[in-house]
């Protein structure tokens, strides 16, 4: 459903605008709000709240007995924030998440088929040029015939 990289930046005010693409996709799919989290490699995670929903269950299910369980719970839950981008396609993220992922003014957006990634430029291009010489070895490891 989300898909590509676009670079944007942050207004002034604070807000960030969701790509065409995003919001083309989001209302062909009756989407009107996101959960935005924190996500791993120092990015946001955004899903649609149906999407949501179903990542909630699966992390609910671990067992709150399982230490690591309950820290992966507790940092995922408690970073997370309802959005409903404004008419112009426009959100405002909390400082708490924009600390987290580095995000100043440049980002990344990123479609990653279920979720969109909210990256701060600079933390981008450094693991996606870290990234990309391993990417054939990681899909050997990965993706069997």
């Amino acid at each position: 459903m989300f898909y590509g990289e676009y670079a944007h930046s942050v207004d002034r005010k604070g807000r960030l605008i969701f790509p065409a693409r995003f919001r083309e996709a989001a209302k062909a799919h009756f989407i009107e709000k996101f959960f935005v989290t924190r996500g791993l490699d120092k990015c946001l995670f955004v899903f649609s709240e149906e999407e949501w929903r179903s990542q909630e269950a699966k992390f609910k299910a671990l067992s709150f007995t399982k230490q690591q369980a309950r820290a992966f719970n507790r940092f995922l839950f408690s970073g997370a924030v309802e959005i409903i981008p404004d008419k112009q396609g426009r959100i405002l993220l909390p400082q708490y998440l924009k600390e987290h992922a580095g995000i100043k003014k440049d980002v990344v957006l990123v479609g990653v088929s279920n979720r969109i990634e909210i990256w701060a430029k600079d933390k981008w291009n450094e693991f996606y040029s870290s990234s990309q010489q391993s990417f054939e070895e990681i899909a050997e490891k990965l993706v069997q015939e």
